[in-house]
């Protein structure tokens, strides 16, 4: 394992470096829509202005940091990069939205955090995405399922074993204004899949995405991921010195072509898709 490379300011031995920003301490978190079905989550535009709300609290020092939990009704929404190739062929409507990273799909099975996070200086937005991706790494090692990180992509990885691709399980795209970050990350609970096989998920053509159903067969209700996940990032989110968990094998596959509506889907697996 490795240690993260980072500048962040810190306190040592009780004294503050004098860069740094008197900021309310603690994180909070709070929850939508977790338990809800589908017609009763939690909807995306709403959500985001809720984010803009929040975000102008944490970034002037009046509200601590705060991560928003929550399962949205089925979107998809467009980064900064999306191609045009990339979005539905279907005429399906796209929330184009100021975060980074290309399209992707948000809801019923799937949970959603948004952590709204000021940066001490020091701290980059790269070592926040790292933190992000090590949380949901240690959370789904408990779980039973080794992940890691892809090098040149974010977000939380299977490897190949040997007949399917690598495979995407969490994906994360975020913003930062004012030294703080919103937007955030997408962990596969147990959504309906298909739903990504219309779009080219994060503008990656040669890999899969996945669930945490699919791979063990069962998956925990969205409450229970929650649970286990709000330590994690808290842990990852004091900005304390960590290890990094290492990046995933790169294991060589049959060529992959990611199903759209203009062709086939590939061969899977007897009980692959759930």
């Amino acid at each position: 394992m490795r240690m993260p490379k980072s500048g962040a300011s810190r306190i040592v031995a009780g004294e503050r470096p004098a860069d740094w920003v008197n900021h309310p301490a603690g994180l909070e978190v709070e929850r939508h829509c977790l338990d809800a079905a589908p017609g009763a989550l939690y909807d995306y535009r709403a959500g985001w202005e809720h984010q803009r709300r929040v975000l102008d609290e944490v970034c002037h020092h009046r509200a601590p940091d705060r991560v928003i939990l929550c399962q949205h009704e089925s979107v998809y929404t467009a980064g900064r990069r999306t191609k045009d190739e990339d979005r539905p062929l279907d005429g399906t409507p796209v929330i184009d939205v100021d975060r980074g990273g290309d399209i992707t799909w948000h809801g019923p099975g799937q949970l959603v955090g948004y952590p709204i996070v000021f940066l001490q200086r020091g701290v980059g937005v790269v070592d926040h995405v790292r933190r992000l991706e090590e949380a949901v790494i240690r959370l789904l090692a408990d779980y039973g399922l080794a992940t890691g990180r892809v090098p040149g992509r974010t977000g939380v990885w299977l490897p190949s074993d040997g007949l399917r691709p690598e495979r995407k399980i969490c994906a994360i795209g975020v913003r930062c204004a004012h030294r703080t970050t919103m937007h955030g990350f997408a962990l596969n609970v147990a959504p309906d899949l298909e739903r990504f096989d219309t779009i080219v998920p994060c503008g990656i053509t040669d890999a899969d995405v996945t669930s945490i159903r699919r791979e063990l067969g069962s998956a925990p209700s969205l409450e229970r991921v929650a649970d286990d996940l709000e330590p994690r990032l808290r842990e990852l989110l004091a900005m304390r010195p960590y290890r990094m968990s290492p990046d995933i094998p790169r294991n060589a596959h049959p060529r992959f072509c990611r199903p759209r509506a203009d062709r086939p889907s590939p061969r899977t697996p007897e009980g692959a898709r759930s």
